[in-house]
């Protein structure tokens, strides 16, 4: 008869939390950086985040996902526009503001997309024979 053997914690990669905490790796602090990530610490900062995650969630840099999601376009319009940094909530604001051309055009394009994902979505599936 063998023994179980006891539950191992799941660990990633910091860029892995940092991707699914939806944060810009680069801007969290270096033990964060150097360290492992175990699946109950990512649960936990998820739960109650420590003061520097809610500052980078707050204030930024953020990740070009979150930049493009909070700018309502994708990651390709950011790429189309130029902008590779990572941007902070300020910038993102000033830009909204601003609301350049090429951002004007990005959501136009987006909500396209969208428009044909609903389309393709609602469209009945055909019937067998």
């Amino acid at each position: 008869m063998t023994t179980p053997k006891p539950k191992s914690s799941q660990t990633m990669k910091p860029a892995t939390a940092a991707k699914k905490l939806g944060i810009y790796l680069a801007a969290t602090p270096a033990e964060f950086q150097a360290g492992v990530v175990t699946r109950d610490e990512l649960n936990a900062m998820q739960a109650t985040p420590p003061q520097w995650l809610a500052d980078l969630r707050r204030n930024g840099p953020h990740p070009r996902q979150v930049v493009a999601s909070r700018l309502g376009i994708s990651v390709t319009g950011l790429n189309r526009a130029g902008v590779s940094e990572a941007l902070t909530t300020e910038q993102i604001n000033a830009l909204r503001d601003e609301n350049p051309d090429w951002l004007q055009r990005e959501r136009t394009i987006q909500a396209e997309v969208r428009k044909e994902a609903q389309r393709i979505k609602d469209k009945p599936a055909p019937k067998k024979k």
